[in-house]
């Protein structure tokens, strides 16, 4: 094995003790450098880490660094592209949390960019590389379920605020429950069944303002300037219909987070925001449990930066690809736009499928 790919991350909020705590277990990969417009943020990070991690002042300074050889992005949406152009411009790779950027035109600025520096970008969820989504993604592809006709996607709360100390963003432009967490379950749904090809859907914003519910902030309003409830109509290139609704109005469900139905039977894919989970299969004689079968075991956030770092020196594509997210966040777009003018539009991008993981693959 070589060198690890040497990461230089920017943002150290939240979601940065998650991706830690996987990219210490990991030999492919070493966090070398991080930066973060609150300092004392990035210097808590560097002292988590047993290494010694460089604290950089700005991310032009981290992108410039010689022992970085990939950024990982972990900043706010809307600002996803401006930093993984950076990235690229300084000839670092770059692997970001989702979305890969607030528009259409931003994502393929990033495509672009990574095409002609000869780079690579990919982007999360990573998720749907482990044991849960992969080991139903193989009982699709081996046929348990006959012929794809319809899947189910659920992702219904009451609200990030309510948990988040700092929830305003999740309710601006870029913002919302389905660019929050759409990424994961349209990620899964094109794993299991393909890309998008025409959406229909609706939208409400029920409230215009909302409560902080935690923090040194708890009680403070703020403003509601994007649609919080979405529901759509998928139709994948092979036929299937997927029904999803994504909402930050509902107080409590019942709701199966993915299922797929075929010609032969009926499959529960368990929560694609997270790793593993039991995967179930409906004959007709009740649900039954599948061995895990595929996909990453252990995993946490980062094992995308790692299966990244392991295409780079195979020669191979990297499963959580930008061209995915580019058009997973094509779909959600056109699904915001398709609810806005009341009718079905075509989604204009498409991308491949990624290669399946492989039982017990690391």
């Amino acid at each position: 094995m070589g060198e690890p790919l040497r990461i230089g991350m920017v943002g150290a909020g939240k979601i940065s003790g998650a991706y830690l705590s996987t990219l210490e277990r990991l030999t492919s990969v070493r966090l070398t450098a991080v930066t973060d417009l609150d300092r004392g943020r990035a210097e808590s990070v560097a002292e988590q880490v047993a290494h010694e991690v460089a604290v950089a002042p700005d991310v032009a300074a981290l992108v410039a660094r010689d022992d970085v050889d990939a950024v990982l992005n972990l900043t706010i949406p809307a600002v996803h592209a401006e930093v993984a152009l950076a990235a690229l411009g300084a000839g670092k790779h770059v692997y970001g949390e989702k979305p890969l950027a607030a528009g259409r035109e931003e994502a393929d600025a990033v495509l672009t960019a990574a095409r002609e520096a000869g780079l690579r970008v990919g982007c999360a969820p990573d998720t749907v590389l482990g044991t849960g989504t992969q080991t139903a993604r193989k009982a699709v592809d081996d046929g348990l379920i006959g012929r794809p006709v319809a899947a189910t996607a659920f992702m219904t709360t009451a609200g990030h605020e309510k948990w988040h100390p700092d929830p305003e963003f999740y309710y601006r432009p870029g913002g919302g429950p389905l660019l929050d967490m759409g990424p994961y379950y349209l990620s899964a749904l094109v794993h299991l069944l393909g890309p998008v090809v025409k959406v229909t859907g609706a939208s409400s914003r029920p409230r215009m303002e909302r409560a902080i519910g935690s923090g040194p902030r708890a009680g403070h309003t703020f403003p509601v300037e994007i649609d919080t409830h979405v529901t759509g109509v998928l139709e994948h290139a092979g036929g299937a219909l997927s029904t999803l609704v994504m909402s930050f109005d509902i107080r409590a469900a019942r709701l199966p987070r993915i299922e797929v139905h075929g010609t032969d039977a009926s499959l529960s894919v368990p929560d694609p925001n997270g790793f593993d989970g039991a995967v179930e299969i409906h004959r007709g004689d009740g649900w039954e449990s599948l061995p895990v079968s595929a996909g990453f075991r252990d995993a946490g956030r980062g094992i995308g930066l790692a299966d990244l770092s392991g295409a780079l020196s195979a020669g191979r594509p990297h499963r959580a690809s930008a061209e995915l997210a580019a058009h997973v966040l094509d779909v959600m777009l056109t699904l915001m736009e398709a609810a806005a003018q009341e009718r079905a539009l075509p989604v204009g991008s498409t991308c491949e499928r990624p290669a399946p993981v492989a039982d017990a693959a690391r």
